[in-house]
């Protein structure tokens, strides 16, 4: 039959019209994979229950008699069975306190052994985590809680030492749960709800075949309600699923038997999932409260740690200190949270002579954890390849076309540990059409599908229409032998739109001069990344806990000063 009125005969000999034809051609399109997106492998399987808490308990138990943990500073050591007997014994305490389904439970603490019971009961009780950093200022503390609005609240003395009185403004906060030895007047005991005892809410323990967690809906319910960086901005309400955690956790690779060493604040996904997933294969992790120079090469001497899992202004401390000590232990040095260049990568395996690899990864709260890992620490420079039930896309950040190897644009992704949503935001603000998250992360894979990040991409400088990253001048600068840390931003200029200028901490006792930092910026980089907007010397950058630089501060402090342009 020949073409007449929009008909035509299809391959089944059937007449259908144009639109039918278009209609069928968009939806098979979906049963094919793009080209250009990269999919991680299917290497997760989850039990049918998706219970978080239920998976992670039945983990731990199989290993109740190893340690689980071991605080670095004062030797004090947390068995697995410890952590799992205090998470039941727990559970079943804050149940008969009144927590149900869906109510939330805020942790503020330190790292401390009690932190890893009171999560994994929380989520066993059928409530949702949500972490606080203990340093937060009145405004952020009530800006964060005002999220999540939490019935009960978990703290340590030292936490209650910084915001006691901040505390006292948190009306929706039904009942406070103190760590430690102390009774504080009209608050509970942890001790009290997690060992048992006669003055404790538990005659005898719990237990392990007689416990029962409270049902949830997996897929749906939050398990956690975790805050973005908010390096850009206030942080939201991240909400993280039974499913997110499982599939996260759920791993089928197995991981060698290394004594790790971290000082990431638990509170932070980066400290909160990388345990959760070492702990169901039975890791043993040394632990400190903070960083300082010596006492963490000190502990690597004194454990034989074997791994290290830090931020990147950790290991560029570490690699500019001249202490002696024994690091011939360790083998694998994992980075996260904020790109780690070349340059910090050789200086590192001068360091640690014995490392077998330095690993990178790419992720952030939105995912749960890990969007890319570098497992093999090849291709130095590279955060590496997509992990397990992911799918990434990079797209044109202004046409959002699909770019394919080697272009820069905008990271989005999809899979399985991507999260829910942010708490009172429309999904379709932060994901497209498709379902992809978009992250505001700039970077590129190659032909072999390792992946690259560039920026930030609100941090990009705009300089006469080419797009500058900050991070590549940073990187370049910690070159210089007098250079101890750097940030770098675009400041106004009124032809050119954007300038760079650097943030520079000196190293102790070196001399240097911002015209000397300049050329030697000018003569490794190409004509729009000179620091046009000149040098300014300062005693610290301000980052986040977890590594990232906070432009936005770095800004403010341009802002207030009289500008050289």
């Amino acid at each position: 039959m020949p073409y007449s009125q929009g008909l035509f005969i299809s391959d089944d000999f059937k007449v259908v019209s144009h639109s039918d034809v278009f209609r069928r051609a968009l939806f098979s399109d979906i049963m094919f994979k793009n080209p250009n997106y990269v999919y991680g492998p299917e290497d997760r399987y989850v039990p049918a229950k998706l219970n978080a808490g239920e998976f992670i308990l039945q983990n731990i138990w199989q290993f109740k008699d190893t340690v689980a943990l071991i605080n670095g500073a004062t030797d004090e050591k947390l068995t697995y069975g410890e952590m799992a007997q205090e998470a039941m014994n727990l559970a079943v305490s804050l149940v008969r306190l009144g927590v149900r389904r869906g109510d939330v439970v805020a942790i503020c603490a330190e790292n401390r052994r009690e932190f890893w019971s009171t999560v994994i009961g929380v989520i066993c009780a059928g409530a949702v985590v949500t972490t606080v950093n203990m340093i937060y200022t009145r405004d952020e503390l009530k800006h964060v809680m005002g999220i999540t609005k939490p019935k009960y609240m978990f703290c340590s003395p030292l936490a209650l030492k910084f915001q006691a009185n901040n505390f006292r403004s948190l009306e929706y906060v039904k009942k406070f749960i103190v760590y430690g030895d102390e009774k504080i007047p009209n608050m509970l005991s942890y001790k009290d709800l997690a060992l048992a005892g006669p003055a404790a809410k538990l005659s005898q323990n719990v237990k392990y075949e007689d416990f029962n967690v409270v049902d949830v809906e997996g897929q749906n319910d939050s398990a956690m309600i975790l805050y973005s960086s908010g390096t850009t901005g206030l942080p939201k309400g991240v909400m993280i699923t039974h499913l997110n955690i499982l599939t996260a956790t759920a791993s089928t690779v197995e991981r060698p038997k290394f004594v790790s060493l971290t000082i990431t604040p638990w509170y932070h996904t980066m400290g909160l999932m990388s345990h959760l997933i070492g702990f169901v294969k039975g890791t043993t992790t040394v632990y400190l409260p903070k960083f300082e120079v010596e006492l963490y090469l000190k502990t690597i001497e004194k454990f034989q740690i074997s791994q290290l899992t830090v931020v990147p202004p950790v290991l560029v401390a570490l690699c500019k200190s001249s202490l002696k000590y024994d690091v011939s232990s360790v083998l694998i040095i994992a980075s996260g949270a904020a790109p780690l260049h070349k340059e910090t990568i050789l200086a590192v395996h001068k360091r640690f002579p014995n490392a077998q690899a330095v690993v990178q990864g790419y992720g952030m709260t939105e995912t749960t954890l890990v969007v890319t890992f570098n497992s093999s620490g090849e291709k130095e420079g590279s955060v590496g390849q997509v992990n397990s039930n992911t799918i990434v896309k990079i797209v044109d950040p202004d046409t959002r076309k699909v770019l394919g190897p080697n272009q820069n644009g905008e990271i989005c992704i999809k899979g399985a540990m991507v999260m829910k949503g942010y708490i009172g935001k429309k999904r379709q603000d932060d994901f497209d059409e498709e379902g992809f998250f978009k992250t505001g992360d700039i970077g590129y894979y190659d032909e072999d599908k390792y992946f690259y990040i560039v920026d930030r991409l609100k941090e990009l400088i705009k300089y006469k229409g080419y797009q500058v990253a900050p991070a590549e001048l940073e990187a370049v600068l910690l070159k210089h032998e007098a250079v101890r840390d750097v940030g770098v931003v675009g400041v106004p200029h009124p032809s050119a739109g954007e300038v760079p200028l650097a943030f520079v901490v000196p190293q102790p006792g070196a001399e240097t001069t911002e015209v000397e930092l300049q050329q030697f910026v000018a003569e490794r980089l190409s004509n729009p990344k000179h620091l046009r907007g000149g040098v300014r010397f300062v005693e610290a950058i301000p980052k986040t806990l977890t590594g990232k630089i906070l432009r936005k501060e770095l800004r403010k402090i341009v802002k207030s000063t009289k500008s050289k342009l």
